[in-house]
């Protein structure tokens, strides 16, 4: 493995300094352009080059008019477009729809580089700069968008993005095994509209013929629109065909068309994915952004050693993006890279993650799923784990250990998600042990996320013992090696199914436990997640049962304000939800009490101390009253009882020095 010297051509002066007089094909991303495997444009774009192809970048290209999508020429194959590391709206706006002040993936963190849903907005830019161009849509925001999905900033149902963005092609998941494919056959003028066949796409057709997959008709864009128990039946079936083994081709009609989505493609081996981490990426933002782009902070000195994730969280889009079946690298592949780091500028010793979408996932979570595909209708870890998980941690443990004797490496962290049920499974205690001596940088940090088990279900988490389970190892291995780690829990409002005495249950158990949190998530209705199904649909598309859903953004509010009850901001909002759950038990001078009560609330009157029992056989002395027993105006006060303290040894000591005269 060796780090590249030179950035993929931006303009056409590279082009020429190349000796090109035409390219392949251009590659458009809504982030700016860092040269580092963590970015998927760059995976693309350098997996593409090494098959031979001439291929030009275009960040964050001017989408007012198609001028500098002209500006490199004419692609002799086609133009690729993805809308960046990070779902263009999640990028630009917060939960409450309010408008972000930063964008991390743009030169200088500055908003408004980019559109909202630029995908939609650069293809057809493009479209208008090369009308007889091959479109192919790919990335994050059209993976989570390729069937007709409820947008939570639109509040309405939206078609499928291809029948927005004028795409011939959408490649959907980790994308790298259908775009080499369609290279192959547009550099062999196949049309677009023939390649119908490759896994990991979705493309548009007027009929649908016979198709090379298997079918699964899914509920019409129509249907889906006025009908929320239609819109819940496709999104049962979308998330039961993805499955690259056993997974069908899904078929839904949309006004007088047909959208056809092929299965997923297969991850890729663990060889391919050794190869594609090891193409010549500079690992640089490019010199031409003179403020640099604030991004590469958190991956420069990091490592990406798996894919996919069997965690299965509702919530969570990885599973309808990157799938539920893990792959990694090998680890001789991760310690190169390892290596490598350590001849970067700037690099003072610290690998800051061997992660992942799940740190501590290496391999895929049973051996059935090789031959037969994930499970339906079940989960891997929740609510309990499946008898056939294989828990294993020692190939992740020895890749550690190896990365930790590198020279010029003094500390390997963690600091991806660590999937805490799945560890606990594992009865071998040696990674846990190793995690906590070696691999954490002062707090760990895990998602519990809530500790009703109703709200959890719904979640697709692990109940709370689970958690507490956890816990209490951590502390203990903690204590046998005289560390002061902490232990930060990532915590959820909101979530479908959470009511606001759940929210009331958990601020308790948070308060007992003598936890603070500075953060809390509310939930954010992501497109393509079953939670996001349940928001919208007040519907669990895997039962069909019915949901509670905090909708209104006052009850949002004081959800999100009771797991935050010491702060003072909070607090109107936290009184009003314990009045409205009939807790005002919660506000008072007790231990239990979440806050106390102003002056003129009527909550919480503090009781009157019980009076010391006296002593069987003994009279109590009766204290001649003084005028220090009186009121400013001769008016008896209250007689304060008097503490009477042990004197401890050396008092008592110099007490008797002073009385023997000493």
């Amino acid at each position: 493995m060796e780090k590249g010297i030179e950035f993929l051509p931006v303009s056409r002066e590279d082009m020429i300094d190349r000796g090109w007089y035409y390219y392949d094909f251009l590659v458009v991303t809504a982030d700016g352009y860092i040269d580092h495997p963590s970015f998927g444009t760059t995976l693309i774009a350098r997996l593409l080059e090494s098959r031979g192809y001439r291929v030009a970048i275009l960040p964050q290209p001017d989408w007012h008019s198609a001028e500098d999508f002209r500006a490199m020429g004419k692609p002799r194959y086609g133009v690729l477009i993805g809308g960046g590391n990070l779902d263009s709206m999640v990028a630009h706006y917060t939960v409450a729809k309010r408008r972000r002040t930063r964008d991390l993936y743009s030169e200088g963190g500055q908003m408004g580089k980019r559109p909202d849903r630029p995908t939609i907005v650069y293809a057809n830019r493009a479209r208008e700069a090369f009308p007889d161009t091959p479109i192919v849509i790919g990335g994050l925001e059209a993976s989570l968008r390729r069937f007709a999905h409820y947008d939570y900033w639109d509040d309405r149902v939206r078609r499928s993005i291809l029948f927005d963005a004028p795409a011939d092609l959408l490649v959907y998941g980790m994308g790298e095994s259908a775009t080499v494919e369609i290279a192959h056959r547009l550099a062999r003028k196949t049309p677009p509209a023939d390649i119908t066949d490759v896994p990991g796409t979705a493309y548009i057709t007027d009929a649908v013929g016979e198709l090379k997959f298997h079918r699964a008709d899914c509920p019409s864009y129509e249907a889906v629109c006025a009908d929320k128990t239609a819109y819940a039946r496709a999104t049962k079936v979308e998330y039961d065909e993805h499955d690259p083994i056993r997974g069908c081709a899904v078929v839904q009609p949309c006004e007088g068309r047909y959208l056809v989505v092929n299965p997923p493609a297969r991850p890729l081996r663990r060889e391919e994915l050794d190869a594609l981490y090891a193409l010549p990426y500079t690992r640089a933002v490019h010199p031409m952004y003179k403020e640099g782009i604030p991004a590469i902070e958190e991956v420069q000195f990091s490592i990406t050693h798996n894919r996919g994730c069997f965690g299965g969280c509702n919530f969570c889009a990885l599973a309808f993006h990157q799938g539920r079946m893990v792959t990694s690298r090998s680890i001789e592949s991760v310690l190169e890279e390892a290596e490598l780091l350590t001849h970067e500028p700037g690099f003072k010793g610290y690998i800051h993650d061997v992660g992942g979408p799940s740190a501590n996932f290496r391999h895929t979570s049973c051996q059935k799923q090789k031959r037969c595909g994930m499970c339906k209708n079940r989960s891997c870890l929740a609510p309990e784990p499946c008898p056939n998980l294989d828990a294993d941690h020692s190939e992740y443990t020895e890749l550690l250990r190896r990365m930790r004797e590198i020279p010029g490496i003094k500390k390997v962290f963690v600091r991806s998600g660590i999937r805490y049920d799945y560890m606990l499974q594992d009865k071998d205690r040696s990674f846990f042990k190793e995690l906590v001596q070696y691999h954490i940088s002062g707090q760990l940090k895990v998602a519990p996320e809530h500790c009703v088990s109703s709200v959890l279900d719904y979640m697709g988490k692990p109940h709370f013992d689970v958690f507490l389970k956890f816990w209490r190892q951590y502390q203990k291995l903690n204590e046998e090696r005289g560390t002061e780690q902490y232990l930060v829990p990532y915590l959820m409002s909101s979530h479908p199914g959470c009511t606001l005495s759940d929210a009331v249950e958990l601020a308790e158990l948070l308060h007992k436990n003598g936890r603070t949190p500075e953060q809390v998530q509310d939930f954010y209705p992501t497109p393509g997640t079953l939670s996001t199904c349940m928001y919208y649909t007040g519907i669990d598309p895997r039962d069909m049962s019915e949901v509670y859903v905090a909708r209104d953004p006052k009850d949002k509010a004081m959800q999100r304000a009771l797991l935050q009850w010491s702060r003072p901001e909070k607090r109107a909002l936290v009184v009003e939800a314990l009045e409205e759950t009939g807790r005002t038990d919660l506000i008072g001078y007790e231990k239990k009490c979440l806050i106390r009560p102003r002056k003129g609330e009527p909550y919480g009157q503090p009781s009157a101390k019980p009076e010391k029992p006296e002593k069987p056989g003994r009279q109590p002395r009766r204290k001649k009253e003084t005028s220090g027993n009186r009121g400013r105006r001769g008016t008896p006060t209250a007689k304060q009882p008097v503490q009477k303290g042990k004197m401890s040894p050396r008092k008592k000591a110099a007490f008797a020095k002073k009385r023997n005269g000493k």
